[in-house]
């Protein structure tokens, strides 16, 4: 099992809770988001994520990932605008954050 900011990911039942609530993902989503989560605060190339997610070491399509990124970020209630989970390193892949920035950490103490 790996929780890290409120959601928790069950690798063996394939089950993912945020805050405790269970979502419902398709299966390409929730490998994303196995890769992503169970490495908090590295950054995933996206070679790396093509090869884990989709098997494949070349690019089916440029827009695979972030197609299937921004629906997971809508699923787990992560704003595509300013995201809080998972950001993206330009340049060098994404990463599932360990912490929610500090700014976000005030809004929700307010």
């Amino acid at each position: 099992m790996f929780t890290v900011q409120g959601v928790a990911l069950d690798p063996e039942a394939r089950r993912v809770w945020r805050d405790g609530v269970e979502i419902r993902l398709s299966r390409k989503e929730f490998d994303l988001l196995h890769a992503l989560i169970r490495r908090p605060g590295e950054i995933v190339s996206r070679e790396t994520l093509m090869l884990e997610v989709w098997e494949t070491t070349f690019w089916t399509s440029a827009k695979t990932i972030d197609v299937h990124l921004g629906w997971l970020r809508r699923k787990l209630g992560d704003d595509t605008r300013r995201p809080t989970l998972i950001t993206t390193v330009r340049g060098r892949g994404l990463r599932f954050e360990p912490h929610p920035p500090a700014g976000v950490m005030a809004e929700r103490a307010s």
